[in-house]
C-alpha cells in the first residue's frame, strides 16, 4: 500500500521552485526566515556552552549533567505542554517561548561578561531553556498545519524545517567557534539573544485566523489521557512513536561517544571528530533535501523501517570500522537513515491526526523522541564503561535493526489501518467530542 495521493501538477512542479513550494506560503515563509535566524543563534549558543563548561569545570561529567538537565524537562512537562498547545492559541504561546528564550541567552551573557559566571548559574539556565523548550517543541510542531495553506504541502514544510535546523547545526558552530577564540563565550550569548528578533519580528507579522477555544475544559491529566488513549487506540501512532523511542534510546546516543571513536579507535584528533560529527550532519541534510524533494507523502509510511534499518547499519558498521574514511560513510548512512525516519514520523503524524489533539500527540512525539535521548546517552556512556565503546554501540545497532524489522513484519495491518487517511475519494471531519476520526464521501457532481 502507498500513503498519499499524487499532488496537482503545477508549473513549478520540478525544480528549485517545487523543493521550496511551501514557502508560497506567506505565513510559513515569514517563519521560515526568522526561525533559521535565530537557529543560527542557538547553535552558536550550544557550542559556546559546552567549551564554557568544560572550560570552568574541566569535566566531562558535567557536561553530560548540564545536557540533561536542558533536556529532561521535554520528558516531564510532556503531559502538560500538549495539553497548553490543544487549549490556547498557538500563536501566542509562541511568542512567549521566544521571548523567554531571549531573556535566558542575555542573562547568561551578562553573567558570562560580566565575569559573574558560575556552575551553578549554567545549570540553573540550562534547566530553565528546558522547560522552555518542553512548551516550544510540541506548539511549534503543531503550528506548521496553521501555517501552510496547500496541506499537501506539508510535508515538504516538515522537510524544510529539518533541512532549516541541519543548515544551522554547521553555520552557527562555525561561527561561534571563531568569537569564542577571538571575543569569548559571552559574545555568542548575546548574538542568540538578539537573533531571536528575527523569529518575533516573524511571528508578529503571521496573520492566522485564531482557532477556536473549547470551553468545560476538562483537568489537565484529563485531557493528557485522553490523548493517550487515542494513541493506544491508534496502532499506527503507537508503532511510529514506540519505534522513535527505541532509536533515541538505543540508536541515538551514538553521538556521545563518537569523540572515544575519534580519539581511541581512530587515533585521531578534534579535526576527526569533527569530520565524523559533519559526516553525520550532512547525512541528514542530504534526507531532508530527498523528503522535501518528494511530490506528496505517498510511501512515507514504508520508508519508516527501511530508513531505521540503514541507520542500524551504519552504526553497527561504524562500530567496526578501523578506517576514518569508511566511518564517514557509516555516519552518513546513519544519519541519513535516521533523519528520514524522524521527518516521515512527524510527516504522517501530522496528516493522520485529529486537530482537537494534535498538541497532545506533537508533545509525545518530542516525548518519545527527544525526552528519552537523555537517558539514552547516560545508558550509553555507562554501558561503555563496561564493555567498551564498540560493544555498546553494536548492541544499540542491533535494537534498532530488531525494532525496524518488528515494524516491517506489522506494516500490511498499519498501512491497511492507515487507508482512509489517504485515500482521494475521501474527507476526513474532526468531531471535538469523539476521540476518532469520521470519513465521510465527497459527495457526486
Amino acid at each position: 500500500m502507498e500513503v498519499g495521493h499524487p499532488v496537482a501538477e503545477s508549473p513549478e512542479a520540478s525544480g528549485v521552485g517545487f523543493l521550496f513550494r511551501s514557502l508560497h506560503s506567506r505565513n510559513y515563509r515569514l517563519f521560515f526566515i526568522g526561525q533559521g535566524v535565530s537557529l543560527i543563534g542557538t547553535w552558536m549558543q550550544q557550542a559556546a556552552m559546552s567549551w564554557l563548561v568544560y572550560r570552568i569545570t574541566g569535566s566531562t561529567l558535567l557536561l553530560g549533567v548540564v545536557a540533561f538537565s536542558s533536556q529532561i524537562p521535554t520528558l516531564v512537562l510532556g503531559p502538560v505542554a500538549g495539553v497548553v498547545a490543544d487549549r490556547w492559541e498557538r500563536k501566542r504561546i509562541l511568542i512567549w517561548t521566544q521571548c523567554l528564550s531571549m531573556v535566558q541567552a542575555l542573562i547568561l551573557a551578562a553573567v558570562v561578561l560580566g565575569g559573574a559566571v558560575r556552575t551553578g548559574h549554567i545549570l540553573a539556565l540550562s534547566v530553565f531553556i528546558g522547560i522552555v523548550n518542553a512548551f516550544d517543541i510540541p506548539v511549534r510542531q503543531s503550528f506548521v498545519v496553521q501555517m501552510v495553506e496547500r496541506k499537501e504541502d506539508l510535508g515538504n514544510a516538515i522537510a524544510l524545517n529539518s533541512a532549516m535546523f541541519n543548515s544551522a547545526r554547521f553555520i552557527g558552530p562555525s561561527i561561534g567557534g571563531i568569537l569564542i577564540s577571538t571575543l569569548g563565550e559571552g559574545i555568542c550569548f548575546l548574538l542568540n539573544g538578539i537573533s531571536y528578533l528575527a523569529v518575533l519580528a516573524g511571528l508578529a507579522a503571521i496573520r492566522i485566523a485564531p482557532r477556536p477555544i473549547r470551553n468545560g475544559k476538562a483537568p489537565v491529566w484529563r485531557e493528557f489521557y485522553e490523548g493517550l488513549r487515542y494513541v493506544f487506540e491508534f496502532k499506527p501512532i503507537l508503532a511510529i512513536l514506540a519505534l522513535l523511542s527505541i532509536f533515541s534510546l538505543a540508536g541515538a546516543p551514538y553521538l556521545v561517544l563518537l569523540p572515544a571513536f575519534a580519539k581511541d579507535v581512530l587515533c585521531g584528533g578534534a579535526h576527526t571528530y569533527g569530520f565524523l560529527m559533519s559526516a553525520a550532519g550532512i547525512g541528514a541534510l542530504a534526507a531532508t533535501m530527498y523528503l522535501a524533494s518528494r511530490r506528496s507523502a505517498r510511501g512515507l509510511i514504508r520508508l519508516i523501517p527501511s530508513a531505521a534499518a540503514a541507520c542500524g547499519l551504519g552504526i553497527a558498521f561504524f562500530a567496526l570500522s578501523g578506517n576514518v574514511a569508511l566511518s564517514i560513510v557509516c555516519l552518513f548512512t546513519a544519519g541519513f537513515g535516521m533523519m528520514i525516519q524522524i521527518a516521515s514520523s512527524n510527516t504522517i503524524l501530522q496528516t493522520i491526526v485529529d486537530e482537537n489533539k494534535r498538541g497532545r500527540i506533537m508533545s509525545l512525539f518530542a516525548m518519545s523522541f527527544l525526552g528519552v535521548m537523555p537517558f539514552g546517552s547516560i545508558l550509553a556512556g555507562s554501558v561503555a564503561e563496561r564493555i567498551g565503546a564498540r560493544a555498546t554501540l553494536l548492541l544499540g545497532a542491533a535494537s534498532c535493526i530488531t525494532g525496524a524489522l518488528i515494524f516491517a513484519v506489522k506494516l500490511p495491518g498499519l498501512c491497511q489501518q492507515l487507508r482512509p487517511f489517504f485515500q482521494e475519494p475521501e474527507i476526513r471531519e474532526t468531531d471535538p467530542s469523539k476521540s476518532r476520526t469520521r470519513l465521510h464521501s465527497k459527495p457526486n457532481r
